[in-house]
């Protein structure tokens, strides 16, 4: 209850009803002292406040101007939507902003909305709403959950919301797109170029002979707007047609007739029979229809599963651009999909029609030299049966090989010299003519590894040359380009995503590109989700971007393929830190570290989530300070959940425990699940699996037998280090016992004088309550002698009332005797004066 408020409440019961109104201090006593009133069981208390203070809310201050007087921009700072609707229906094109004063977003976008009003403000009209002032029209007829917005309308068309990102170049992209939603095909070659393009085209044709406009001409412009709604940045693209010999090029005969172009597959028309002619028909119809060689991608900034739902869907090349990207790009992407005949090479076309189904199979020379064996059509054998890719046992394995290929497809297998030669280049050694009787066919090529900066280091250092004159791609080119088709000639599909590099960069450092971003910025990656994997393409300057990625699809989609995955992992500490008990290992440290020979590792895995690793802390620094002084043990530690490690690493939960001993890396041992965590668990694991100099001498042991005097001395030498070490533990535990001792007896004699002190302030308290409990008493006999003096003042002042109450009726009572003494004298004299 506030001390300044008036509370009003009612108590309603089944034999009471009661209704109060006061002060605060009242209520309450009411509410504690009156049993009468609630002694009923079923109770109903309703109570009401309201305060004595008004409400006082200070006026918002007026709206001021948004954007500069300079501005070619309408600035409605007072929400005025009226205007808005003026300024539209006289406008062939107008932009509408929605702003918030306030908004730090909205501040932001100003500045990239008056450059491009700068550019277009003879062709558009641009406008500026406040839509966040309280007494504005705007505000009370939108509700707009984040700002700013953008709105365009062509002409009675719209809105048309922009959702991308806003700055200059995008908003203006969008802005001319929607300036010119179609783009005019007035000759063949016109057409032809239109169509050449890899993003899905449409196009139009309406006579314009009859009419200024043709009946289905305003709904072919209106589709095209409602495909920027759903797209803003116009990927595909519209066109009209207006010459009947020009659509003749397209085979399109009837006028109003709208044709879906694709590359891969046949073109459509609009079934106008079977669809309503409306803009969201034939808009639904062309999403629905198109072929998608190449997505662009734009991740919204904030929570969102677009990259999830594409990732999902396969593997996926993403590709880091700029936002006007070079035709190289797309030309990749249109050419690996292209499956027909026609844009295969020679050797293509010739291994395609004579075989259905092939098997790579190694060469046993060489691990990089392939051969494709490949059953053939024209068999006799398969003329009546359906064909089965059934190879026999000696094609998949490597002991009769060469004398099975040999016999059944070439009339000289090349040696391993030829095959690895510079000189034998994709199918070099396929036969000029085959027997159309000829069960098998085969083609062999040399697969070369991509080398990445450190393999290409080092493999200039064992072959003396330069890291410039070693090959940066590891299938070399065929007749053909290599990329044409390999959709079609591979299992390991690729979806092609391309994603702006300005926008974007952050989620590409993360895929593992350099945060310098030098060179054009461009980067590219191929993902796997599936797979948990992904690869990035390591440029060489010596090649270019359309090279590099055609190499690297083409190591992605090889049956062997050769890309090495790519670990992503904190950086290490530059400079020279100084010496942890415990070794914190990240992904480019852990090989070096833990497979150091002549060290014992006890690796430890955690994460910075996971609460049970943090209680185990305590006991890994504990076993970390005993081993300290050894020089042969490490104990280290990764975060695996930013440290990628090698699938033959990793764990299958944390916290998790494992041993490397030196000699014998590949005998690495699990601490066990059954076992607690504890320090005396761990060492015993630690002795249990330590290294030893006999396994480097395993060899000499098994040969000249278990009494050889050189293995028994290096046995007891390891045996007497093992002792040593031991010492050196038990002298370290000595230590830390006396120091134990030693603080045990230091907080024994802090416990004695803290029990003292405790003492004397026991005493002390005791005295003063005594002194508290002596003055209580005065004062209460203080107060009995002044409580008796009262009372015997207030009876002085009672006697003393009453003493002048009587003292007052004597005088009044002698004061009537003198009267009536007074009177009785004047009768009296009269008397005698009327008898004389």
């Amino acid at each position: 209850l506030s001390r300044k408020g008036w509370a009003f409440f009612t108590v309603f019961s089944d034999k009471t009803q009661k209704r109060l109104q006061g002060d605060h201090n009242e209520i309450i006593n009411i509410l504690l002292c009156d049993r009468d009133l609630f002694a009923p069981l079923s109770v109903t208390l309703l109570i009401y406040f309201c305060s004595r203070a008004k409400n006082v809310v200070a006026a918002a201050r007026p709206p001021v101007r948004f954007f500069s007087p300079d501005a070619p921009v309408v600035d409605l700072y007072l929400g005025q939507l009226d205007q808005v609707e003026r300024l539209r229906s006289v406008a062939e094109v107008s932009f509408i902003f929605f702003y918030a004063p306030w908004c730090a977003h909205s501040m932001a976008a100003r500045q990239e909305v008056q450059q491009v009003a700068k550019k277009l403000a003879k062709q558009v009209q641009f406008v500026a709403v406040n839509c966040w002032w309280s007494q504005g029209k705007c505000r009370r007829q939108n509700r707009f959950y984040h700002y700013p917005v953008i709105h365009l309308f062509y002409r009675r068309f719209g809105p048309i919301e922009y959702r991308g990102p806003f700055l200059a170049p995008y908003i203006e992209s969008f802005v001319l797109r929607v300036i010119t939603p179609l783009t005019y095909l007035p000759s063949r070659g016109h057409v032809e170029e239109f169509l050449s393009y890899h993003e899905p085209r449409v196009v139009g044709f309406f006579q314009f002979n009859s009419s200024p406009q043709p009946p289905g001409y305003i709904t072919f412009l209106s589709s095209a707007l409602q495909v920027l709604k759903r797209d803003f940045r116009g990927v595909v693209r519209f066109g009209v047609v207006t010459n009947k010999q020009v659509a003749g090029a397209i085979s399109l005969t009837e006028d109003e007739t709208v044709f879906l172009h694709r590359r891969f597959n046949s073109s459509l028309i609009f079934p106008r029979n079977d669809l309503n002619f409306t803009s969201e028909a034939i808009c639904r119809w062309v999403f629905e229809n198109r072929e998608t060689v190449l997505q662009w991608l734009q991740p919204p900034g904030t929570k969102s599963r677009l990259l999830e739902e594409e990732l999902t869907k396969g593997p996926a090349l993403l590709l880091f651009v700029p936002h006007d990207p070079l035709g190289s790009q797309p030309n990749i992407a249109v050419r690996y999909h292209s499956c027909d005949n026609s844009h295969h090479s020679s050797w293509d076309k010739s291994f395609s029609f004579h075989s259905l189904c092939c098997q790579s199979v190694v060469l046993p020379q060489s691990s990089t030299s392939v051969c494709e064996v490949c059953l053939s059509l024209s068999w006799p054998s398969f003329a009546t049966s359906p064909l089965h890719c059934l190879f026999p046992p000696s094609i998949q394995g490597g002991d009769i090989f060469q004398t099975y290929l040999r016999r059944c497809c070439l009339h000289q297998l090349p040696s391993p010299v030829s095959i690895n030669s510079a000189t034998a280049m994709g199918c070099s050694n396929f036969l000029d003519s085959y027997s159309p009787f000829s069960q098998y066919s085969a083609c062999c090529r040399k697969v070369e590894p991509q080398l990445n900066e450190s393999q290409a280091k080092e493999e200039s250092e064992m072959q003396s040359v330069p890291p410039s004159l070693i090959p940066p791609f590891s299938v070399p080119q065929p007749e053909g380009d290599g990329i044409t088709g390999l959709r079609c000639q591979t299992n390991r599909t690729l979806r092609f995503y391309v994603l702006d590099v300005a926008l974007n960069w952050p989620l590409a450092v993360r895929l593992g590109a350099s945060d310098d971003r030098g060179g054009d910025g461009s980067f590219a990656a191929i993902v796997n989700l599936k797979d948990e994997v992904h690869y990035v393409l390591q440029h060489t300057p010596a090649a270019t971007l359309t090279e590099s990625l055609e190499a690297f699809i083409r190591n992605f989609s090889a049956p062997y393929s050769l890309l090495q995955r790519h670990l992503v992992g904190e950086e290490d500490r530059k400079g020279s830190p100084p010496r942890f008990l415990i070794t914190e290992l990240t992904t480019s440290s852990f090989l070096p570290s833990v497979m150091d020979l002549q060290k014992d590792v006890l690796l430890f895995y955690y994460t910075q989530w996971c609460g049970f690793c943090s209680v185990l802390n305590h006991i890994i620094i504990q076993l970390a300070r005993l081993l300290q002084g050894n020089g042969t043990i490490t104990v280290a530690r990764v975060n695996v959940a930013r440290n990628d490690l090698p699938w033959e690493f990793m764990v299958d939960h944390v916290p998790s425990i494992l041993f490397f001993p030196r000699y014998r890396k590949h005998l690495s041992v699990k601490f066990p699940d059954n076992l607690p965590i504890t320090l005396p668990n761990l060492l015993r694991f630690i002795l249990q699996h330590s290294g030893s100099l006999h396994h480097v001498h395993k060899q000499s042991v098994e040969t000249e037998g278990p009494g050889h005097s050189p293995f028994l001395g290096s046995e007891f030498l390891t045996l007497q280090r093992e002792v040593q070490a031991l010492h050196h533990a038990r002298e370290r535990l000595s230590q830390q016992l006396a120091q134990l001792w030693r603080d045990n007896r230091r907080l024994k004699f802090e416990a004695r004088a803290l029990e003292t002190e405790n003492a004397e302030l026991q005493r002390e308290r005791r005295s003063l309550e005594e002194q508290h409990r002596e003055k209580s008493r005065q004062l209460s006999e203080a107060v009995r002698r002044l409580q008796e003096l009262a009372d015997a003042s207030e009876n002085l002042l009672n006697e003393n009332t009453l003493l002048r109450v009587l003292l007052r009726a004597l005088t009044d009572r002698t004061e009537a005797r003198e009267q009536a003494e007074v009177e009785r004298k004047e009768t009296e004299q009269k008397r005698s004066h009327l008898a004389s």
